[in-house]
């Protein structure tokens, strides 16, 4: 199991946001201050403001330089209790996040509201936001304190993580492309998460670490594509697990023909499944409907199913996949400390030989014209070592070799990475 390398490995998984523990607990108390505004609200704010429409800007009203994008469903209403999806961008671009769960927001009764002033960079930025747009929302709407959530992408993701981890009552958190603030999977947490990936995402492996280490309600929804925010389809099944979540710890009231429609359509799922993913679903939807509904035809068809051979190599092929990602990344960022200013200088040269002939090899796979499983993983590690080398090594030579590797790859995930490469996001990844 790859869970067991040691966290200094795990820490080197690209530019992390630098987990500053003073900031930290700044967000921390921002989020519990927050669930205290949030409680005394009435809602009665939000009559002047457009329903059923995405408002790029909303102004804090006693923070005017703290902005957000919001979506109120057009039946919000201030006589009841409100779901609340708080989301945090990577590059400040609130819009993003809330059109990303509009459809679903509208479906099912939540307000969107995402800020456009926390991005990656020093966590004092997001800090901040997260207590102005907080209060602010807290003051104009009427909101279920037990049905606040919070989201993100990328370095946004661990800032959400992180308001979740505040112990504040946080009902859940839809993590994409990146998971825990300091990158270490933890077992528990007191909130549900679902957590998303693209098959050519550079923090793929870390949120297949997630998803392997938490045992409290989670699921990982991997989609095809690089580092981005999830399909629609994929926001919407997160919405609806949140959902299902909620009645499970009685934060809602059970609706039976909801529970009803939901199993069908993840049952649907299962028979067109490929036979390893036949195995990981029929798993989760024994972890998601057990005490809602019986589900014991699909626990025992998963019992049987994982001792078959040929699903065993499988479900081997699939750990090792994952074992030898995790090996690449930790053999080139151990022979990039080589590099770094105070290690002597000692085996410097054939580090970097070292080096050029592993980004070679990486290139030459993720290049290849057939898609496969190989040139994903190749793709995905290779981004992770060029997107965030600036932030952990300052060799002139190492850097200026690393540049030849970052044009777009071929293959249909080329138009996103050049996206990612030009988006304003230079740490916190």
């Amino acid at each position: 199991m790859i869970v067991g390398l040691p966290a200094p490995a795990i820490k080197g998984f690209g530019n992390r946001l630098p987990y500053d523990f003073a900031m930290a607990r700044r967000i921390i108390d921002a989020a519990v201050i927050a669930v205290g505004v949030v409680v005394g609200a009435d809602g009665n704010n939000a009559q002047e403001l457009a329903r059923g429409v995405v408002v790029d800007r909303i102004a804090c009203l006693a923070e005017p330089s703290q902005t957000y994008a919001l979506y109120l469903p057009s039946t919000y209403s201030p006589d009841r209790g409100w779901s609340l999806l708080i989301g945090f961008h990577p590059a400040a671009n609130g819009r993003a996040i809330v059109e990303k769960y509009r459809a679903a927001a509208e479906q099912y009764g939540y307000i969107v509201a995402a800020s456009n002033n926390s991005r990656n960079g020093p966590m004092s930025v997001s800090a901040t936001s997260v207590e102005a747009m907080s209060r602010d929302l807290g003051q104009r709407f009427a909101i279920d304190a037990s049905r606040v959530y919070a989201t993100g992408h990328s370095g946004g993701a661990r800032v959400a993580m992180l308001v979740g981890l505040s112990g504040n009552n946080l009902a859940g958190v839809i993590a994409s492309s990146a998971g825990f603030p300091d990158s270490q999977p933890r077992a528990a947490v007191s909130f549900a998460v679902f957590g998303t990936a693209g098959t050519e995402d550079f923090n793929y492996i870390e949120m297949r670490l997630l998803d392997k280490k938490l045992t409290s309600p989670h699921r990982l929804a991997i989609f095809k594509g690089g580092h981005t925010l999830p399909p629609d389809e994929v926001a919407l099944d997160a919405i609806e697990w949140l959902e299902l979540q909620a009645m499970k710890s009685n934060r809602r009231e059970r609706d039976e023909a909801f529970v009803d429609r939901l199993l069908e359509k993840r049952r649907k799922l299962v028979e067109s499944a490929a036979p390893t993913e036949v195995i990981h679903q029929l798993t989760a939807i024994v972890a998601d409907f057990t005490g809602l509904r019986d589900v014991s035809a699909e626990s025992t068809r998963a019992a049987t199913l994982s001792k078959q051979p040929e699903i065993k190599k499988a479900l081997a092929r699939e750990r090792d996949s994952d074992d030898s990602e995790m090996r690449m990344l930790v053999e080139v960022f151990d022979l990039e400390g080589v590099l770094r200013p105070g290690a002597g200088g000692e085996g410097r040269s054939e580090a970097l030989a070292r080096l050029r002939d592993r980004l070679s090899r990486l290139f030459k796979t993720a290049n290849s014209a057939a898609d496969s499983p190989e040139r994903s993983r190749a793709r995905r590690v290779l981004r992770n070592i060029t997107s965030g080398a600036a932030g952990r090594v300052q060799d002139p030579e190492y850097l200026k070799l690393l540049e030849q590797y970052r044009r777009p790859l071929n293959g249909p995930s080329a138009i996103s990475h050049r996206a990612l490469e030009q988006a304003p996001t230079p740490r916190g990844r």
